[in-house]
This record gives C-alpha cells, sequence and structure tokens, in this order.
C-alpha cells in the first residue's frame, strides 16, 4: 500500500496545494456570479421611481442588467437612474402610468427601439390610500365605492393586470422571461385599517400563480416578493409621530416582527436579483419570496 505524505512531511507541497484552494475560490466566485448574472437583459422596473422599487432597479441594474425606471415621478426618476449611472450601471428613465393601457404601450414601443427586448418585469407600482383606510371615526361601511375601486385598482390592474398585458405577450414569443410582482404581509394576513389595499394584494398573490401556471410551459416565469415593513414616505405618518418617535402601530408592528426591527430597501434586492436572474432561478414560478423579517411565522 502507498501512503500520502502529510503536509508537515511534505512542506514543498504546501504552494501548490494553497494554489489549487485559491484556483477553486476564483472558479467558485466565477461561477455562482455567472448564476446571478444580468448582463444582455433588460429589466423594465415599473413603480422604480419609489424607494422600494428604485433599490430593485439598482440592485437590478449592479447585477448586469439594462435597466428602465418606470413611473410617473419624473424628479424622483432621474434621481434613481443618476445614482445607478453614477455607480457605472446602465439605466434610462421612462415616465408612463401603469394605469393607462396606452401609456404603457407607447412606452414599451419606446422601449424595444431604443433599449431592448424586455426579459424581466418588475411591477412595484401600488400603495394604500387614506381614503380607504379605516378609523374610529371612519368604518367599513363608510368607505365610498369609488375609493375603494381607485385603491383597489391601483395594486391590481396598475399594479399587476396592464403591466403584464403589455410586456408578457412578446416574452412568450421569444420563450424567455422574468416576472416579479410585489405582494405585501397584508396579502396573506388581513392586516387591521387597510383593508381594500389587503384585499388587492391578497388578488395579486392570486393573479401571479394563475399566470405562472399558465406561462410556466412557455418560459415565462412569475413570482411574489412580499415585503415586511418598510418605512417610506407613503406610510411615514402612521408609524412615526411629528417628533420621530414610534406610533402605536409601529409598537404593534414590532410586537409581531421576530427580528424586532423594520426593512431597509436595499434587502429586498437579493431576491428580486435572484427571482429576475434566468440562471439562478430556473425553476422557480408561482412561488412567493418573503422578505418580513419573519413577520408571518409569528403567531402568539
Amino acid at each position: 500500500m502507498v501512503s500520502c505524505p502529510s503536509i508537515e512531511r511534505c512542506p514543498s507541497t504546501l504552494p501548490n496545494l494553497f494554489a489549487l484552494v485559491d484556483l477553486y475560490r476564483q472558479a467558485s466566485c466565477v461561477l455562482m456570479k455567472h448564476r446571478f448574472d444580468l448582463s444582455g437583459d433588460v429589466a423594465v422596473v415599473i413603480g422604480g421611481t419609489g424607494s422600494l422599487g428604485g433599490a430593485m432597479a439598482a440592485g437590478l441594474a449592479e447585477a448586469g442588467g439594462e435597466v428602465v425606471v418606470m413611473g410617473r415621478n419624473e424628479a424622483n426618476g432621474e434621481q434613481t437612474i443618476a445614482g445607478i449611472q453614477a455607480k457605472g450601471g446602465k439605466a434610462q428613465y421612462v415616465k408612463a402610468d401603469a394605469m393607462n393601457a396606452e401609456s404603457l404601450k407607447e412606452a414599451h414601443a419606446f422601449i424595444r427601439e431604443e433599449i431592448g427586448a424586455p426579459s424581466i418585469l418588475v411591477n412595484a407600482a401600488g400603495g394604500n390610500d387614506p381614503k380607504t383606510t379605516l378609523t374610529g371615526d371612519f368604518t367599513f361601511d363608510q368607505i365610498p365605492v369609488d375609493a375603494w375601486r381607485g385603491n383597489f385598482d391601483l395594486n391590481l390592474v396598475g399594479g399587476v393586470l396592464l403591466p403584464c398585458q403589455e410586456f408578457c405577450p412578446a416574452m412568450l414569443q421569444s420563450g424567455r422571461g422574468s416576472v416579479i410582482n410585489i405582494a405585501s404581509v397584508s396579502a396573506h394576513i388581513p392586516l387591521s385599517r387597510v383593508i381594500a389595499y389587503s384585499a388587492a394584494k391578497a388578488a395579486v398573490l392570486s393573479l401571479s400563480q394563475f399566470l405562472a401556471r399558465e406561462w410556466a410551459a412557455a418560459g415565462v416565469r412569475v413570482n411574489t416578493i412580499t415585503p415586511g415593513f418598510f418605512p417610506a414616505e407613503q406610510n411615514r405618518k402612521i408609524l412615526f409621530h411629528e417628533d420621530g418617535s414610534p406610533t402605536a402601530r409601529t409598537e404593534s408592528i414590532m410586537g409581531h416582527t421576530p427580528m424586532g426591527r423594520f426593512g431597509e430597501a436595499d434587502e429586498l434586492i437579493g431576491a428580486a436579483v435572484f427571482l429576475a436572474s434566468h440562471q439562478a432561478s430556473s425553476f422557480v414560478t408561482g412561488s412567493d419570496i418573503r422578505v418580513d423579517g419573519g413577520f408571518l411565522s409569528q403567531t402568539i
């Protein structure tokens, strides 16, 4: 039997061993980078003018994607792409209204002609509306139907339906695409007060799973991300008092979040890049990734 000499007895083998380990590490890094490489992909982020959508847009650009930040707020859109470009990323702002089919059609035509065919669609448009938010003085039976329709449609029609109707037929024809819709913890368990928003986000989950099943064989994947609580301009007033102290709602949220803190917008990037990557998540569709600090795992 031939025995293998130990490293201590053959110190001359150490440099070769270290070189092999270093080579393996380098190869592993290249492989992992390839799996999450979005080079050659055009990613449209509708609602990229907001804080969460903007963070995901920046993350997709950092992964090599050519990002189109889409939304109605031109100032926010230009600020987002300036930040992306400052870091060497490729980004362009295209003004469009997710609630307007013609606006989306014009934006899509411009993108295909000037940038390329989108293979990634992130639907991050949506939000709550104070006109449908219940309080001690404003009860469920007082919600105006028009206000309900407005908030429900913002999150479902503008948040998924119209963008998917416009951008996804071309993806289906090409046989390649990734759609990422933004759900909410309130889609899983309806939160107090935000009844229209909760109902709409539950519909986002259902519609996303429906489309995932319908389009799987054609090579288009549809998944959702469920963010937990991320402070932004639209919800800051219900989370903090004017002096910056937490409201009772914030204290309730913290008591229900095992990690005991709010999320940072950048913490959505990993999930977005994973779902966007045709290499990393090629067999993932109809799934929901929760980025909620454990909120939905908490009971009593």
